[in-house]
């Protein structure tokens, strides 16, 4: 989501003259697009803006922008703490950020952090703000790729997240605007989309996303775009199992350009601490959700979420976790040590669990997810998977699977390959963390 956001506000400015770069030193504008899903990322933030106070006195006419969801929450406690922060933008309001900086030049400190009730996402197509810098023509890795958001907010207000406090209500946008969209990418040579929603399995539950009124389904928004000329590979992140249908689980059966990798938080293996963390399922039925994702799509990729430590988890909770790992055996994982967040249930909770333990928790699963994912890549070995070329460099390629595998290809074929291309690579070599393979032949 926040790469999207970034991409977006760029766009904005692109408009109004304002050309990206990466020499921090000789910008007039800084934009820190943030997140607080977790304590380490906001204290990234704060010592990055130690670090601009000393460029701004150098720098006077630079102006500082804090956005994304530590702007959200902290707004004016923000401007206090860092007075040469001349806008702070919550995440509702990204989509002005052009009129934003230019009101904070005559108003420095100036707060724009609205959460309304009634929000919409704004119609906000590529051709409307520079399309050659949305769809990245040049150089840029990403030529090929695209991220589209679909939703945004969530309702969920599982124990130990600030979504819904930084992020608002769940909506859900416009299939008109998002079948525009993405329509602009194709047309300009992109080749994969990435659908974004904090939730998207809820994708239509909470307003009117259709002009005639009906309702209408994410697994129906999936069978729409999935039709779109000239779209290769779909995917979309990220889903909470209690809103996973089994229509939508017939999708990875039914589309053959939606990728078979699905990641689906389970967040932790102990129905106690699920129920604790209001995650609203069972293992048991998260389980029974694996078991029918695999019968539809055997050849599904599958990662998850994994928070260790969260208040009350004992041995035997954590026993009960690493027992999902080696039940599911996952692709790969994201796992982190539980950290209070402001304004969640979970921060007041008294029985926090020791951070040692915490450490030692996270370490163990972290090895043992290591090697389930060497012995899943592993798999692949002997077999011919399609590449979506990333980088090229001389013989040297990189690229990824439909099931989101990194591959590096030897280019034995003596080829020239950009980004985007697609090539069939015979697998030879599994890493934990990517595959090595031959080009075989390109499509």
């Amino acid at each position: 989501m926040n790469e999207r956001d970034s991409e977006i506000m760029s766009q904005a400015l692109a408009g109004s003259g304002y050309v990206e770069t990466m020499e921090m030193e000789s910008a007039d504008l800084v934009i820190l697009n943030t997140c607080s899903i977790r304590a380490k990322a906001e204290q990234k933030v704060m010592s990055l803006l130690g670090l601009l106070r000393k460029q701004k006195k150098r720098h006077p006419e630079m102006q500082v922008c804090v956005a994304g969801c530590v702007a959200q929450q902290e707004g004016e406690k923000l401007v206090e703490r860092m007075e040469h922060v001349d806008l702070v933008v919550g995440t509702q309001n990204i989509y002005q950020i052009d009129h934003l900086l230019e009101h904070a030049r005559k108003n420095p400190g100036y707060i724009a952090i609205s959460m309304e009730k009634d929000y919409t996402i704004p119609v906000f197509l590529p051709d409307q703000a520079m399309g050659a810098a949305y769809t990245g023509k040049g150089d840029s890795p990403s030529i090929f790729r695209k991220f589209v958001t679909i939703m945004q907010g969530c309702n969920n207000f599982c124990a130990y997240c600030v979504v819904p406090h930084t992020r608002g209500r769940e909506v859900s946008r416009n299939v008109k605007d998002i079948k525009g969209e993405i329509r602009v990418l194709l047309e300009s040579g992109i080749k994969e989309i990435t659908l974004l929603g904090q939730n998207v399995n809820s994708y239509g539950q909470t307003n009117i996303v259709t002009s005639d009124g009906a309702p209408f389904s994410f697994a129906e928004l999936l069978h729409e775009i999935a039709h779109l000329e000239g779209l290769q590979r779909l995917r979309f992140t990220t889903s909470n199992p209690k809103d996973l249908s089994d229509d939508l689980m017939k999708c990875f059966r039914d589309i053959p350009n939606l990728c078979p990798q699905f990641h689906l938080p389970v967040q932790a293996g102990s129905d106690k601490v699920l129920k604790r963390m209001n995650r609203k399922y069972s293992i048991a039925r998260y389980l029974e959700l694996v078991e029918q994702l695999r019968e539809y799509c055997p050849d599904i990729a599958l990662s998850t979420d994994i928070i260790v430590g969260f208040p009350g988890e004992t041995d035997k909770d954590f026993e009960e976790t690493m027992g999902v790992l080696e039940r599911v055996r996952y692709h790969g994982s994201f796992s982190f040590k539980y950290s209070d967040r402001p304004g969640t249930a979970a921060e007041k909770f008294n029985d926090k669990v020791d951070e040692n333990v915490k450490k030692e928790r996270l370490m163990r699963f972290q090895d043992r997810q290591d090697e389930i994912s060497l012995d899943r890549n592993r798999e692949y070995v002997g077999t011919i998977r399609e590449v979506l070329v990333e980088s090229a460099s001389g013989k040297a390629l990189k690229g990824r699977t439909v099931t989101n595998h990194i591959v590096h290809v030897d280019d034995t074929l003596g080829r020239i390959l950009r980004p985007g291309d697609l090539v069939d690579a015979e697998i030879y070599h599994a890493g934990q963390h990517s595959l090595k393979g031959k080009l075989a032949r390109m499509k």
